[in-house]
């Protein structure tokens, strides 16, 4: 409290002297909202946003679909319509992740039909739920293809979709790049060039990148400027703005390993730094991290702490 005394009458205090206290400062949403993919099963609301609180979430991601099937389930209205409220209420971006079967490069027919309808209704299911971003897999060119042909293929299924994308709350389509396995299509920050080509570059196109995936496949995000230069390269790739989402995510295995194996933030071999870093990198201001670490819900609540004290230390 303050000591000063009104000039001339020493001691005496009124209304008109006293100090006006300073408003209390307003704490805005955070640079980056840490939060992590939470389970659903038994209800979006009731489970997965329990989930959530427990893990002290700023944002969340789920699945609206069995990850590794090609069921469509309608959801519950009840639940949609509780989630989609209480996120709004409490400031939390909601995204979703579709099914890991999705490939539009396969040179399986029914794989590449199944994926479109797959993924119309992870699009479908996120607007319903109020989300930001329905994230995919960029695919692999099987059968031992040319990518050129792939992308041609991912072209003709991939932009009907993005097309369809009318509505004002209908989510972005998120690309989410590979370990570098197999004949993927998209596993360095400039395969994203060609794959946004292939696209249109279309304004409901968006990246989701996975920290692990990205160091996995060749980029060292390690040492005093890995991390910025890496998201340097991915900005002259596909322009600002267009990154939407990060899976933050340290790797089981070295660089260039080649192999999708996540690990605990801070031990596994990104480490630390790297994740300080990015949440200074102009292209990631708001941008929100998701984790999709082992260790069940004492080891995510662990890596969301770690995280906000990372960017908030």
């Amino acid at each position: 409290m303050s000591t000063e005394q009104s000039p001339g009458r020493p001691g005496a205090s009124s209304p008109a002297s006293a100090p006006v206290p300073s408003p209390a400062p307003v704490s805005g949403p955070a640079r980056n909202p840490v939060g992590g993919h939470v389970p659903v099963a038994g209800g979006l609301n009731s489970v997965g946003l329990t989930y959530a609180r427990d893990l002290k979430a700023e944002t969340v991601q789920v699945f609206v679909a069995n990850p590794r099937g090609w069921a469509t389930p309608v959801g519950n209205p009840r639940q949609d319509e509780e989630f989609r409220a209480a996120c709004a209420a409490e400031s939390i971006p909601a995204y979703v992740h579709a099914p890991y079967l999705i490939n539009f490069g396969s040179h399986t027919e029914a794989t590449v039909e199944k994926s479109a309808e797959s993924l119309r209704h992870s699009l479908r299911r996120g607007r319903e739920i109020g989300a930001l971003g329905v994230v995919v897999h960029t695919g692999s060119a099987t059968g031992g293809r040319d990518r050129a042909v792939a992308l041609k293929q991912v072209r003709a299924h991939l932009l009907p979709l993005l097309d369809e994308l009318t509505h004002d709350d209908d989510p972005y389509l998120l690309l989410e790049s590979t370990a570098g396995q197999g004949a993927s299509l998209c596993s360095r920050t400039w395969d994203f060039g060609p794959y946004f080509e292939a696209l249109d570059a279309h304004p409901k196109l968006g990246v989701c990148l996975d920290t692990c995936h990205i160091f996995a496949a060749g980029h060292d995000l390690t040492g005093p400027d890995g991390m910025h230069r890496t998201l340097d390269l991915l900005v002259d790739t596909v322009g600002e703005g267009r990154l939407k989402l990060i899976h933050a995510n340290d790797s089981k295995d070295v660089v260039g390993a080649h192999k999708d194996r996540h690990e605990n933030i801070g031990s596994g071999h990104i480490g630390e730094d790297p994740f300080r870093a990015l949440m200074t990198h102009p292209a990631t201001e708001g941008v929100p991290l998701i984790i999709e670490t082992p260790g069940g819900k004492e080891g995510h609540a662990a890596d969301v702490e770690r995280l906000k004290k990372l960017r908030d230390g």
